[in-house]
C-alpha cells in the first residue's frame, strides 16, 4: 500500500510539475501557427470516452483559451454584450477558479448573432493576462489573482458586425488591430502600463467610400526575415509590414478581398496570406520595400480557400480546411495543389497540428482527425462533442483543451 501511495504522489506531482511548464499563450498557440509539440494527443473520444473533466461556461464567447501556469484563461460575455468577463479554469480539475466581470457596457455595439461580443483571443505569460474586446476595452490582469492592472477604453472603432482580431505581444508591445466600419488602423501598447507606443492608420486605397468592405478580423504575425522584424497585418483589400518598434509601414501588398481572418503564416521565407475574395490565398516575399503587389508575390490560389479557419503548414506543404468543409493540401513553395476532399460541416475553428496529426473541430460538434500526409486525404478518426466548436482549441501536454459554444472540455488518453 506505501509503494501505491508513494507511486501516486510522485505521480501528482509530476503532473504538478508538468502543467506549470505547460505552455498555449495566444490565439494559435506559442508560436501561433497551431502546432502542438505533444506526441500522444488523443484520436478517439466521445461525451464518454476520453473525456478527463467538462466544465459549462456561462456567456456566449468564442474566443481561444489560452494556458500557462496550470491555468485556463479565456473571456466571455453576455449575450447582449454587457458584461465582458475572464473566466480561469484549474487546468488539472476543470474547476472554475475566477470569473471576473472586466468590464460592464451601458449601450454595446451591435453584433451580428454568428459573432459574439468576446470573439478575440487573450494572450497570457508567466504573471499577465492581457483580455481584449475590440473598441469596449482592453484590459491586463494579474494572471494569479484576476486583479486588473489597467485598462484602455478609448481606442475607438465602429466594427459594425463584432469585433474579431485577437493581440499578440513581442517584447514590450501589445499589438492591437482595430479594422472597423469608420476607422481602420494599429496600434501598439506598452504591455505593462497601457499607454501607446504608437498608432499608425491604415493607408490604403479601398476603392470605395463604403465601411462594410473595409472591415476585417485579422490577428498580426510577428516575423523576423533576414535581420529585419515586422509586424506582418492583414486588412481589407491590402496587406501591411510594419515595423514593430515605430508602426513604420514597411511595404504593402494589393490582393482584394474583404474581411480578413486568417493570421499570416510565416515558412519556406514566405508569409502566407488568405483574404474572403480577391487573390483569396497567395504567398508573398517579406524582403520588399513599399508596395510590392507587382513584384514579390510568389503564388496565388483561389479554389476552395477558408474566409475563418487559418492554415497550417506541415513540411513543405500547406493543409488547410475551409469553412464548407474542404480540406486541402498544396505545395507551399509553389502554391500547386496536391489533393482535396471534402469533409463536411461548417468550420469556423482553425486546425492544429501534433504528431503528424491534423484535428478539425467544425460548429457540429464533429472532429476530424487527419494525417498530414502530401500524397493523399486520410481519415483517422472522427469524433463527436454534444456541442459545436466557434473556438479553436489548446493543447497542453497530452491533452486538447476544446471549448464547444456551452462548455470547456480536457480531453486526454
Amino acid at each position: 500500500m506505501r509503494i501505491v501511495f508513494t507511486t501516486f504522489c510522485l505521480y501528482a506531482i509530476s503532473c504538478s510539475v508538468a502543467l506549470a511548464a505547460e505552455s498555449w499563450s495566444q490565439f494559435r498557440g506559442d508560436g501561433g501557427n497551431g502546432e502542438a509539440k505533444s506526441a500522444e494527443l488523443p484520436t478517439h473520444w466521445s461525451e464518454k470516452e476520453n473525456i478527463r473533466w467538462k466544465t459549462a461556461i456561462e456567456g456566449k464567447s468564442w474566443s481561444s483559451p489560452v494556458v500557462r501556469g496550470g491555468k485556463v484563461w479565456m473571456t466571455s460575455a453576455t449575450p447582449d454584450g454587457k458584461k465582458l468577463s475572464a473566466v480561469c479554469v484549474d487546468a488539472a480539475t476543470g474547476k472554475i477558479q475566477l470569473d471576473i466581470t472586466v468590464f460592464e457596457i451601458e449601450k454595446p455595439m451591435f453584433c451580428i448573432s454568428y459573432n459574439s461580443y468576446a470573439s478575440c483571443t487573450p494572450v497570457i505569460d508567466d504573471d499577465h493576462l492581457w483580455v481584449h474586446f475590440g473598441s469596449a476595452g482592453t484590459a491586463c490582469l494579474y494572471s494569479s489573482n484576476g486583479d486588473i492592472i489597467w485598462i484602455r477604453q478609448d481606442l475607438p472603432c465602429d466594427h459594425h458586425r463584432g469585433p474579431g482580431s485577437s493581440p499578440i505581444i513581442q517584447g514590450d508591445g501589445l499589438f492591437l488591430t482595430f479594422d472597423g466600419f469608420d476607422q481602420q488602423y494599429v496600434v501598439a501598447l506598452n504591455k505593462r502600463n497601457g499607454e501607446t507606443i504608437w498608432r499608425t492608420d491604415r493607408d490604403i486605397d479601398y476603392g470605395s467610400d463604403n465601411g462594410d468592405v473595409k472591415k476585417a478580423y485579422s490577428t498580426p504575425t510577428y516575423i523576423n526575415h533576414q535581420g529585419r522584424q515586422q509586424l506582418i497585418s492583414p486588412a481589407s483589400v491590402a496587406t501591411i509590414a510594419y515595423d514593430p518598434g515605430s508602426g513604420r509601414e514597411l511595404w504593402k501588398v494589393y490582393h482584394g478581398g474583404f474581411n480578413a481572418a486568417a493570421k499570416p503564416l510565416y515558412t519556406h521565407d514566405l508569409v502566407i496570406l488568405n483574404l474572403q475574395g480577391g487573390l483569396r490565398l497567395l504567398a508573398v516575399r517579406p524582403d520588399g520595400e513599399g508596395d510590392v503587389t507587382d513584384t514579390k508575390i510568389v503564388w496565388k490560389y483561389k479554389k476552395s480557400t477558408p474566409t475563418r479557419p487559418s492554415q497550417l503548414v506541415v513540411g513543405d506543404h500547406l493543409f488547410m480546411m475551409n469553412d464548407k468543409g474542404i480540406f486541402s493540401c498544396l505545395d507551399v513553395r509553389t502554391g500547386l495543389l496536391s489533393w482535396t476532399e471534402r469533409v463536411g460541416g461548417g468550420h469556423s475553428a482553425s486546425p492544429i497540428y501534433a504528431n503528424g496529426l491534423i484535428y478539425c473541430f467544425d460548429e457540429r460538434g464533429m472532429t476530424y482527425v487527419l494525417k498530414a500526409d502530401p500524397t493523399s486525404y486520410k481519415l483517422v478518426a472522427q469524433n463527436e462533442l454534444e456541442n459545436g466548436c466557434m473556438a479553436s482549441p489548446a493543447v497542453i501536454g497530452n491533452a486538447l483543451i476544446v471549448r464547444t459554444k456551452t462548455h470547456l472540455y480536457r480531453i486526454e488518453n
